[in-house]
């Protein structure tokens, strides 16, 4: 279906939610940059690393680099996400390039362990909370979006390859120990802006094969109080008895990563060889997940 990328939503743009959470965003991230990591020579990923090795090289304005460099990523942006996207998100990169002129803050602490944790910690969370208003976290990130349609490498990839360069570069310019850290210190920052972005409860599907598939049904529905989907199969096909088949219930249910452990504890009792494997999703929505909160 095509999507009109041409017209801005203002109301999106301006929704006071939004707003919000693109300033809790940027507050983090100032935090994060001049209280940890810019003091002491340490990189993040992305267009921000970039910037971060830039102004230590040259003395060039820190928030002023943020700004120019991602400008050309805008411009993706606006191709691939639209202009309200592109908007939003020069908006953010704006907000991030005066708070870091204008700013100003002492740096928290010396110690590097400190800053590569928190710091990553703190940028990763400030990330998410942009991202979650509508704008982009970083250039890089569309920049990845476009490579992988050229070359078929899913977004982390690109994005891991990307930055592998630029610590390489930190290594030469600051010495192979701040740039160990600095990896730290960047997935520090992956994992906090997973759990803003996502969510602590993100969302599993739990795949379960087992001969006793009605106990295990009345089980996740009933006790669980989950939702299921059954989809009809052949179990059998081994290798010394392969002409052996017999048809079976394929159970499909959605839980969180808190939810999983118990659910697979409570199978087992019910039959020891039931095999079972879990897929990662990114969203779940409707059903009986509706009346879920939302993170």
């Amino acid at each position: 279906m095509h999507t009109n990328h041409n017209s801005i939503n203002w109301k999106e743009i301006f929704h006071l939610k939004n707003v919000l959470l693109n300033l809790i965003g940027v507050a983090f991230i100032t935090l994060a940059l001049k209280g940890f990591m810019l003091p002491n020579n340490f990189l993040d990923g992305g267009v921000i690393g970039i910037s971060i090795l830039i102004h230590e090289i040259t003395h060039l304005p820190f928030g002023i680099l943020v700004l120019v460099l991602n400008l050309p990523f805008l411009f993706l942006g606006n191709k691939l996400l639209g202009k309200t996207f592109a908007l939003q998100s020069l908006l953010t990169f704006l907000l991030i390039a005066a708070s870091m002129t204008f700013i100003h803050i002492d740096a928290v602490t010396s110690d590097r362990l400190l800053i590569a944790l928190f710091g990553g910690c703190l940028i990763g969370i400030g990330m998410g909370f942009c991202i979650r208003s509508g704008a982009a976290a970083d250039g890089f990130e569309i920049l990845a979006l476009l490579t992988t349609r050229k070359i078929g490498l899913n977004v982390s990839e690109v994005i891991f390859a990307m930055n592998t360069l630029l610590f390489l570069a930190a290594a030469c310019f600051f010495g192979i120990s701040t740039a160990l850290y600095s990896i730290v210190t960047y997935f520090s920052a992956i994992k906090s802006l997973d759990y803003v972005v996502h969510g602590l409860e993100q969302y599993t599907a739990l795949h379960i094969i087992s001969s006793q598939s009605e106990l295990i049904k009345a089980l996740i529905v009933k006790k669980f109080k989950k939702g299921i989907t059954v989809i009809k199969g052949e179990r059998g096909y081994l290798p010394d008895n392969f002409d052996l088949k017999s048809d079976c219930d394929i159970i499909v249910t959605v839980v969180t990563r808190l939810e999983l452990l118990k659910i697979k504890e409570a199978i087992s009792l019910i039959d020891p060889d039931a095999f079972t494997y879990i897929q990662y999703i990114k969203e779940a929505k409707g059903g009986i997940l509706r009346n879920r909160s939302k993170h």
